[in-house]
């Protein structure tokens, strides 16, 4: 794109596994493909656990698992943070589990 490695990488964070999957698709730089990779990942990973959970959320057991939603929306808010920053400071930082599954898939 011709923006920086370290704001592309930022970007690729910005709206989740929408611009994770747009940078995987348009950009060839390693680092920024981590980052897209990592934030595909990561993020589609959530939105499905949140999708699966919400449909569960049904009599005596919806309450317990909104908090469990609410958990995971915290969890990817601080997700979605860090790897903007890590991302912004150069750095490949890998997030617990999908930072290692992210690696993998693009060897």
């Amino acid at each position: 794109m011709g923006l920086g490695e370290n704001i592309e990488g930022l970007l690729a964070y910005l709206l989740g596994f929408v611009t994770g999957i747009i940078f995987l698709i348009i950009e060839k730089n390693r680092f920024v493909r981590f980052h897209a990779m990592q934030s595909t990942v990561t993020f589609l990973s959530i939105v499905v656990l949140q999708w699966i959970i919400g449909a569960l959320a049904v009599g005596l057991i919806a309450y317990p698992l909104m908090i469990v939603n609410w958990l995971l929306s915290l969890i990817a808010f601080i997700l979605w943070i860090v790897g903007m920053l890590k991302a912004y400071q150069g750095e490949m930082y890998k997030f617990p589990i999908c930072g290692n599954i992210a690696e993998s898939l693009l060897k």
